[in-house]
């Protein structure tokens, strides 16, 4: 299939792929709750007489093309979850369920992933391996990759590859770039514990409230004084809940937030500094500190061929492809990439909001260029596996 054969036919699937867009994002389903999810991507692989692969997941659905020349296995993956939110785009074919609502852009994942594996479907006897595709449940929990992973369903894989929609990019740009492109998204809760008194005697107190804001103070001066210039990393305290009446001093105060980095041994000194600062502040006012981690995904570390691959197959295709600026957001796509080289990239959308905004919204006549470029990209992949080995070898 020649690169404008490819785009063409990319083309001639895009009013059924907007078709599927618009159905998945009037019916949208929470982490692990995409069951008519499911069923409506098994119905349309079926129909397309695609190979399913069960490995037990409640939900998600894991299909392969190819394979009838033996070959290498790759993976191309989307997520298909929806996220709490009570939509307010007007749009005609907007969220039929109060309170939930597509606003990350996984529908628009969902349906570019379904016009690749049915592009790859009509050249099947071509492929030098074997595509896996991983419509997988559960990434705004950070729970889905791990569950893929534990399901088997990445065993024999030799590189996985994935997207993101982007709003600040035009369609037909896609940002792509080796190394770190989005961030690892730790979530903390510190309790502090002191002890209580009525508010008019505070001596015979420990205070946990004043123990808390002087901890919240001196967390900035982590990345200030424990990070080099030359990386990056942020800590945001975003909840404080302490007491219940204005003439008490109460016996604890929690406080709540996350951390974003984008490097291992940063991420590493980090969460170390930050359980000793918790732990000194506290005790230079007499109360205790405990420090609970809220497990993330790390950060997404992008393969370096695989990286050269896309630019290639976007250059081929027609497409601008630019190194981003990466995201402070967190992506559990990076699960997979602990386990086999993996490259993830950012699909510009043109899209006046950001995610998770209650407006969301893209440019759907990007779906034919996400379909174009992963059926191209995982024709070249297989193609160099076959020729020259892997990626990361």
């Amino acid at each position: 299939m020649t690169n404008t054969t490819l785009k063409s036919g990319a083309e001639a699937l895009s009013e059924t792929l907007i078709d599927i867009r618009r159905h998945l994002h009037r019916h949208p389903e929470l982490s692990n709750e995409e069951y008519e999810t499911t069923k409506y991507l098994i119905s349309l692989l079926e129909e397309a007489g695609v190979t399913i692969v069960d490995y037990g997941l409640k939900t998600g659905v894991i299909a392969e093309v190819g394979g009838l020349q033996g070959g290498p296995v790759i993976a191309l993956r989307a997520d298909i979850d929806a996220l709490p939110i009570q939509e307010e785009t007007g749009l005609p074919y907007a969220s039929l369920y109060p309170g939930k609502m597509h606003a990350c852009g996984h529908d628009f994942h969902t349906a570019a992933l379904l016009g690749a594996v049915y592009q790859l479907k009509q050249q099947e006897s071509q492929l030098k391996g074997t595509v896996r595709f991983l419509f997988q449940p559960a990434e705004e929990k950070a729970k889905g990759a791990q569950q893929v992973i534990d399901s088997g369903a990445l065993e024999g894989v030799r590189a996985v590859i994935g997207m993101h929609n982007k709003p600040e990019l035009p369609v037909g740009t896609i940002g792509i770039k080796s190394g770190p492109l989005m961030a690892a998204a730790d979530g903390f809760a510190v309790e502090i514990k002191g002890s209580g008194s009525h508010a008019a005697v505070p001596e015979t107190s420990v205070d946990p409230i004043v123990a808390a804001s002087h901890i919240v103070a001196a967390l900035q001066s982590i990345v200030s004084r424990n990070v080099s210039a030359l990386h990056s990393a942020v800590i945001s305290v975003t909840q404080i809940h302490s007491g219940n009446s204005w003439n008490i001093i109460p016996d604890t105060a929690v406080l709540e937030g996350t951390i974003r980095s984008f490097d291992e041994a940063v991420r590493s000194t980090v969460l170390k500094r930050f359980e000793q600062v918790a732990a000194g502040v506290a005790a230079a006012f007499g109360a205790e500190a405990r420090v609970r981690w809220i497990g993330g995904p790390p950060p997404v570390i992008n393969d370096a061929l695989l990286a050269q691959l896309g630019e290639e197959t976007s250059a081929v295709l027609g497409y601008t492809s630019v190194k981003p600026v990466p995201s402070p957001a967190g992506e559990d796509f990076a699960f997979y990439q602990r386990v086999v080289p993996g490259l993830f990239v950012f699909m510009g959308t043109a899209g006046s909001r950001e995610w998770h905004h209650p407006a969301f919204e893209l440019d759907e006549s990007a779906l034919p260029v996400a379909s174009a470029f992963f059926t191209g990209l995982a024709v070249r992949v297989l193609e160099h596996f076959s020729s020259e080995g892997g990626a990361g070898a």
